[in-house]
C-alpha cells in the first residue's frame, strides 16, 4: 500500500484505531506500528519503536492518553510508556548510532533502527503500519501514513517508546558530557547546544555529517592550517 496523504484538516485531535480496524478486519491481527525519534538531532542515535496492539478495540480506552510523543510532556510520556508495555502484544526499540548515521545517511539509519526494533518483536508481525516511511527489503505488506503518529494508535504508541528510550540514553550521555547539555535538549539544535558546539567543538556522539557539526569541524581544520 502507498502512503496516504493527509492535510491538516484531516488529522484527528488524538490517534484512533481506524487504520488498525481496517487491517484487523482483513486478517492482519499482528499489526506492527513503527515510528522514529531523533531523526533531526545533531547528536546521539536515531531511535525507532515498534508496537503490536492486541486486536481489540478496548485497547483504545486502555491507552487513551497516548498521543504523538511530540504532543506529550516528558512526564506523560514516561508514565504512558509503562502502560504501553503492559498492554500490548509485543514491543521493541531499535537504534542506529551517530557513526552509523554518518556512514550511511540519516534516512537509511532510520530504516536500520526500525528493522532492529522489528527484530525484537515476538510474535512476529504480519503487516507494518509506518509513519511516512516504507522499509525496502522487508517481505511484509506495509502501509505508510503521513502524520501517522497523530492518526494511528499503534504508531503513536511506537513513537512514545522510541522517544522515551532515546531521551533516557541522552540523559545518560549528559553524565559523561555535561558541558553540552544533552539532558536538556536531547541533541537537538537549541541555542544552548549551538553555543556549546561553537565553544567546545563536537564530541564523539555528534553527527559529523550534519551541516552545523560539519561547519564547526571545518573551522577547526582552517585554524590548523
Amino acid at each position: 500500500m502507498t502512503p496516504r496523504p493527509r492535510n491538516p484538516a484531516e488529522i484527528p485531535h488524538f490517534p484512533t484505531l481506524a487504520c488498525e480496524l481496517e487491517l484487523w478486519g482483513r486478517g492482519y491481527t499482528r499489526l506492527a506500528g513503527l515510528d522514529e525519534a531523533g531523526r533531526g538531532a545533531w547528536a546521539g542515535p536515531v531511535a525507532a519503536g515498534a508496537v503490536i496492539l492486541p486486536p481489540d478495540p478496548a485497547v483504545l480506552g486502555q491507552l487513551a492518553g497516548v498521543r504523538d510523543s511530540k504532543q506529550m510532556t516528558a512526564r506523560a510520556r514516561t508514565e504512558w510508556a509503562i502502560l504501553i508495555r503492559e498492554n500490548v502484544v509485543a514491543w521493541g526499540v531499535g537504534m542506529a548510532d551517530s557513526e552509523e548515521i554518518d556512514a550511511i545517511g540519516i534516512l537509511p539509519a532510520t530504516r536500520l533502527a526500525m528493522r532492529r526494533a522489528l527484530e525484537k518483536l515476538s510474535p512476529a508481525p504480519q503487516h507494518l503500519l509506518i509513519d511516512a516511511l516504507r522499509l525496502p527489503g522487508i517481505a511484509l505488506p506495509q502501509t505508510a501514513i503521513i502524520h501517522g503518529d497523530a492518526c494511528a494508535l499503534s504508531i503513536a504508541a511506537a513513537s512514545v517508546l522510541a522517544k522515551t528510550a532515546r531521551d533516557a540514553l541522552m540523559e545518560g550521555m549528559d553524565a559523561v558530557f555535561p558541558e553540552y547539555g544533552f539532558a536538556r535538549h536531547k541533541g537537538y539544535g537549541t541555542r544552548i547546544h549551538q553555543e556549546a558546539l561553537a565553544e567546545l567543538g563536537p564530541c564523539q556522539h555528534h553527527r559529523r555529517s550534519f551541516a552545523p557539526v560539519r561547519a564547526r569541524l571545518s573551522q577547526d581544520e582552517e585554524s590548523a592550517v
